[in-house]
């Protein structure tokens, strides 16, 4: 194994998380010939198979479970070498790991933008990922930073909100509940709706703002995507839950409405978190300080989604009406 790559086992590791080449090639942004190529090296070194395959899925070989175990070791010590000489660098120099689930991808990477801008020399890393794969991220020591709407209860996380993180019912513009006032739930429970897939940040969400009763929904159709989502909506084929900070956009050219549903938008928290014990180095600290000072105001500059206006469901069904 002294011929073994950091690479190699990073690729490995990637593999072995999601038991599918085709998903750690896109995290990894490789081609799967690629992924099989290390693959197959490190499996030369190791002189053992560390992955069967049975029917369409693969698994661990006993091998792979032992050599998993070892290289998560070897990556997070790396990890944890990479934080000390960051510390020692200070800001500048530094890099900066954060994760953030996919709704936050519509404006997140220009706040990255705006917080290296003022902090040269800073290396950023951004991830996008679901729910699940975002408490993996936290859980493996994988990410310096997690940003998202619900911070897990079973992890010894330190969270902090820095910004509200409205939701809202989308329809086409030319639904016939477009207009409507204090539209109520049980007229909305008979329209097909639209939903991002079961343990998704959104599906969650959805589950809080509706109390539970999507079980009361017409669900349609259950998607993994938020665009694919969009497009649906926009091509008539239900209505949906989604974040605001998703459509600011699609309002903008006149794709989507706001219904103006009894109890919504649904107003819940952008959180920034961290494992508690978790010793940050300068750029994560600076970043998370960032948020908590000026998150809300630059999200809503990006997404033209005014926290102050949120604050009048009546003004916000109106406005996004136009």
């Amino acid at each position: 194994m002294r011929n073994a790559t950091l690479r190699q086992l990073k690729i490995f590791e990637t593999v072995a998380r999601h038991l599918s080449f085709s998903r750690a090639a896109d995290e990894l942004y490789l081609t799967q010939p690629a992924v099989s190529t290390q693959l197959k090296q490190l499996e030369e070194h190791a002189g053992l198979a560390l992955f069967e395959q049975l029917g369409k899925k693969i698994y661990l070989t006993p091998a792979g479970s032992e050599m998993l175990h070892y290289a998560r070791s070897i990556i997070d010590q790396f990890r944890e070498m990479d934080g000390a000489m960051d510390r020692l660098q200070g800001i500048a120099g530094g890099q900066l790991n954060v994760a953030v689930i996919s709704a936050g991808d519509y404006f997140f990477p220009r706040l990255l933008g705006e917080f290296a801008r003022r902090n040269q020399g800073v290396r950023l890393n951004l991830a996008v990922h679901n729910r699940e794969e975002l408490l993996h991220q936290l859980a493996h020591n994988l990410t310096d930073l997690a940003i998202m709407v619900r911070p897990p209860r079973d992890l010894d996380t330190l969270n902090e909100s820095f910004a509200p993180h409205p939701y809202v019912i989308v329809a086409p513009p030319l639904h016939p509940l477009v207009g409507k006032k204090r539209i109520s739930l049980a007229t909305l429970s008979k329209e097909p709706f639209i939903v991002r897939e079961k343990g998704s940040d959104t599906w969650h969400s959805m589950q809080e703002s509706f109390a539970g009763g999507i079980g009361r929904l017409n669900v349609a159709m259950e998607i993994r995507s938020t665009e694919t989502i969009k497009q649906a909506v926009i091509a008539g084929m239900g209505i949906a839950f989604l974040s605001a900070h998703t459509i600011s956009l699609e309002l903008q050219v006149g794709n989507l409405a706001v219904l103006d549903v009894a109890g919504f938008p649904a107003m819940l928290d952008w959180y920034v978190v961290h494992r508690k014990n978790k010793r940050l180095p300068p750029a994560a600290l600076a970043f998370k300080e960032f948020l908590i000072r000026e998150g809300a105001a630059q999200i809503a500059a990006i997404t033209h989604i005014d926290a102050d206006l949120l604050r009048g469901r009546d003004k916000w069904a109106e406005k996004a009406q136009v």
